[in-house]
């Protein structure tokens, strides 16, 4: 049987859409863009109210709510299906020993489905708001908020209509007193002694925020290059396997759990794809990679932690038991609601009241759950912004301290409260440009070379200037300046790519602070240029020729070579039993200097490989919601919005 009153509860709700603007119907739909998106877009206002208050969608919805929210939803749904229940009775449940038919009909009554539209005095009676203060304005505020987000709806008598499934859903929660405020992490404590002066923290968390920018910014880069040059293999159950984390890990100088962690959020920000190839899956960088290394700093780190605000997982918890993985799409829906929940808490301490870091993979002592000591008093305040989300869910403690040890990495979080850059995060995830920019200074162009062979930049290289050192030097140091120092082998490195002592020495004066290099880097790379390509390795599986005959009977004679099994043909020319790859890291390992030759007798240009994967699929318009209200609301759009968005 049909349930009329929900279905004049969708009428309802319809009425409250079409009263909307497009620009207010737009921002419902991009703020439920995440549960909307699992369902076909709608192409009425009928549509759309029934994806909103269907039990999939509601589901998802409801953990985003905070408590004053939350109990206005609660106590409305609770008296609707009490008033349904008085107004039409479900049928007696059928005797032991009921045919078939009289099961059914009792099974499709759908009595818990029944819904009564309710006064809001009776709501706010229930929530002890009756009296004007501040617990009945933050409870109409909640009832307001409730309206935008489309989760209740007015009639047009003035009362309240909640989705049916919603007595269901919110069956078991019990979050007690309705609570107009939240609980404060730090609670002031007039007759408590003054903070001492020593525990005020030697930086701000703007400082350290600054620092943490610069190195997740520097860590990120080697991660995704090292990925570029070997992409990395899944298992067959899915996730990387331990053995490529440590490999990831140490090439991007983390630790392992800030390696899956950065994984992840590469994966989220459609910077790295799983790709299927004839030996398995494996993760490596997108066509996307490359547009993103030519962006700004602040500018490359905006999308990553964006992702992490709505990442479905918390990377760095491994549950007990389960075997630590990265690039598994995440299933816990409950995150991102626990992350803000957390950092609105955070956002309450002021500088210098906040409490250190709480110890990972542990709960609160089972002596202090009941008392009040940061780490619960955090919690009790995080509940209080989403009550689903925190306390209410399995391992709340573990969980909610792998999130704030994120949250410092990412330079969110600093000292006990929020940075600036965590604040910009709450407030819009979307617009973390700026604050980025104000972190994170320009990249350089330019290198001071100096005399003992190192070229120093003295903040964050651009890609081509770290492109041309890495070529031409080994990587030393990292910090606030990076250091890389010239050797025989890395020079040598340089000219097996195509490099002449000519074009290398003009790139690297062009790089140069100064416009000149040392003398002693010159003669480096004119001495490596006269000994390399002395001999010749040939693809003959293989042939090894130089001019020098003295230097091919030294090769010959070579112990470290004999696993070369190379044998003279001609005064000029040895033959090698192992392929030209093998036959050139064998010479350079004995300390030899050799170029590669192809068939045609030219010099062959060695080159890194650089892997890249399929782009994605193009990211959602931005402005495809304000677009999808017009059509809804059959309200022509501006010519411009039509132009943009191609007729859309």
């Amino acid at each position: 049987m049909t349930n009329l009153k929900a279905v004049e509860g969708l009428d309802a709700l319809t009425r409250s859409l079409a009263q909307r603007t497009p620009e207010q119907l737009a921002a419902l739909l991009t703020r439920h863009a995440e549960p909307l998106a699992r369902r076909p877009a709608p192409t009425e206002l009928r549509g759309l109210a029934s994806a909103l208050w269907s039990y999939e969608t509601l589901h998802q919805l409801v953990l985003h709510l905070d408590h004053p929210r939350l109990q206005v939803l609660t106590a409305t749904a609770r008296i609707s299906q009490e008033r349904a229940r008085r107004a039409a009775p479900g049928p007696a449940a059928p005797a032991p020993g009921a045919d078939y038919q009289s099961l059914m009909a009792h099974r499709l009554s759908f009595a818990h489905l029944a819904t009564e539209p309710v006064p809001p005095e009776d709501v706010l009676a229930a929530l002890g708001a009756t009296s004007p203060g501040r617990t009945r304005t933050a409870a109409e505020t909640a009832l307001s908020a409730l309206y935008d987000d489309g989760l209740a709806a007015p009639t047009e008598d003035g009362a309240i209509v909640v989705p049916p499934r919603t007595p269901q859903l919110l069956a078991a929660h019990d979050s007690g007193p309705f609570l107009a405020d939240a609980p404060r992490p730090a609670p002031d404590d007039p007759d408590g002694p003054a903070t001492p002066a020593a525990s005020v923290p030697p930086t701000s968390p703007h400082d350290e925020s600054r620092a943490a920018a610069a190195t997740l910014a520097a860590t990120l880069d080697r991660l995704l290059a090292s990925l570029a040059t070997q992409p990395a293999a899944l298992r067959k159950s899915g996730g990387l396997a331990v053995r490529e984390i440590k490999r990831l890990a140490k090439a991007a100088g983390a630790t392992e759990p800030h390696t899956r962690l950065l994984l992840d959020l590469a994966l989220a920000a459609d910077l790295i794809a799983l790709t299927r190839t004839p030996s398995g899956i494996t993760a490596l960088p997108t066509g996307a990679y490359d547009e993103w290394l030519a962006r700004p700093p602040g500018a490359r780190l905006a999308p990553v932690l964006a992702a992490w605000s709505g990442l479905w997982d918390i990377p760095t918890h491994t549950p007990f038991g389960e075997t630590p993985t990265a690039l598994v799409r995440g299933h816990d829906r409950h995150a991102p609601a626990l992350r803000h929940a957390l950092l609105a808490a955070l956002a309450t301490v002021p500088h210098g009241a906040g409490a250190p870091l709480p110890p990972l993979f542990t709960e609160p002592p089972e002596g202090e759950t009941g008392g009040h000591t940061p780490w619960t008093d955090l919690l009790r305040a995080a509940d209080w912004h989403r009550p689903l989300a925190v306390t209410h869910q399995p391992m709340a403690g573990e969980r909610a301290a792998h999130t704030l040890h994120e949250a410092a990495y990412l330079g969110l979080a600093a000292h006990g409260t929020l940075t600036p850059l965590g604040r910009a995060l709450l407030t819009d995830p979307q617009s973390l440009d700026r604050p980025l920019a104000d972190l994170l200074p320009p990249l350089l162009e330019q290198a001071h070379f100096q005399a003992d062979l190192t070229a120093v930049v003295p903040g964050r290289p651009a890609a081509g200037l770290a492109a041309l050192l890495a070529s031409a030097a080994d990587r030393e140091s990292e910090g606030h300046a990076v250091t890389w120092r010239f050797t025989p082998h890395s020079v040598r490195r340089a000219l097996d790519t195509g490099h002449t002592a000519d074009t290398l020495l003009e790139d690297l004066t062009r790089a140069s602070a100064t416009g000149t290099l040392p003398q002693p880097l010159g003669y480096l790379v004119r001495d490596a240029a006269r000994a390399h390509g002395r001999m010749r390795v040939l693809p003959a599986a293989c042939c090894i020729r130089s001019d020098d005959e003295a230097l091919v009977k030294e090769l010959a004679a070579h112990r470290a070579l004999h696993d070369l099994g190379l044998r003279a043909i001609a005064p000029t020319v040895l033959v090698s039993a192992r392929p030209p790859a093998a036959t050139l890291d064998a010479l350079r390992a004995a300390g030899y200097a050799p170029a590669l030759e192809s068939d045609t007798g030219t010099t062959t240009v060695e080159r890194l490989p650089a892997h890249r994967a399929t782009a994605p699929a193009p990211i959602r318009d931005p402005r495809a919601p304000l677009a999808l209200a017009h059509r809804l609301l059959g309200v022509p759009a501006p010519p411009q919005e039509v132009t943009k968005t191609g007729g859309v």
